[in-house]
């Protein structure tokens, strides 16, 4: 771990912002879902939540270029657990969707706790999203096509919401929580060390000031002894 890796790191999850999070509602090509990981990696935003009722969630890796390592990603088995969970947690779930109800993205308050919503490639967000959506929010186009790709329109989505939290200087000072800030700084220095100690429920080993573990002969011997494979 080097004192330039470490800083930026730590410079990283200054920024990360909690209150503001995605919402795919089955989109099912990886390469959308890639990139909508990898925007929100670079709009600070800390977890995306991946309706997807079938097995097998993934994203293509190439795509991603490493943001997967950095996003968090929770799945959920319908719309409504997603929804609920996320109003239960003070979020307004917003869906980009042309409606009646719909107002320009650019109208709407992003400093506000808010999950973006995004549908299908193909048929939009369904229709029990669109009635438990707490807003709909549209991106005007001046063109013949009708539609962005979705993972265009998050990108969208995400950079206005970026301004209106700089303007605010919500990137100014850390907001996520000390125990999370700590948490992820071991993980995103150690996914290795990570991937064990997950593996065999254990804690994390103490680290010292620069990063590193603070008794790595320790933690090997605990290793070795476990029968654990590195990999």
């Amino acid at each position: 771990m080097t004192p330039e890796r470490l800083a930026r790191i730590k410079e990283t999850l200054n920024r990360r912002q909690p209150d503001l999070a995605v919402v795919t509602d089955e989109v099912h090509k990886a390469h959308n879902l890639s990139a909508i990981i990898r925007t929100c990696d670079a709009f600070a935003v800390p977890k995306v939540h991946a309706i997807w009722p079938y097995d097998n969630y993934r994203t293509f890796r190439g795509r991603a270029q490493g943001s997967q390592h950095w996003v968090d990603v929770e799945t959920y088995r319908t719309t409504e657990d997603a929804i609920g969970q996320l109003q239960g947690q003070g979020f307004k779930v917003c869906v980009a969707n042309f409606s009646e109800r719909a107002i320009d993205f650019r109208d709407y308050d992003f400093t506000q706790p808010t999950a973006i919503m995004m549908g299908n490639e193909k048929t939009g967000v369904t229709d029990i999203a669109a009635e438990m959506a707490d807003e709909h929010l549209t991106i005007p186009m001046l063109g013949m096509v009708q539609s962005f790709n979705v993972s265009v329109a998050a990108a969208l989505l995400l950079s206005e919401a970026e301004r209106q939290r700089s303007i605010k200087g919500m990137f100014d000072q850390r907001r996520i929580p000390d125990e999370d800030f700590e948490r992820l700084i071991f993980e995103w220095s150690h996914p290795l060390y990570t991937r064990i100690c997950k593996s065999q429920g254990w804690e994390y080993p103490e680290t010292n000031e620069d990063g590193d573990l603070a008794d790595p002969q320790g933690f090997s011997k605990k290793v070795n002894e476990s029968g654990v494979k590195f990999r």
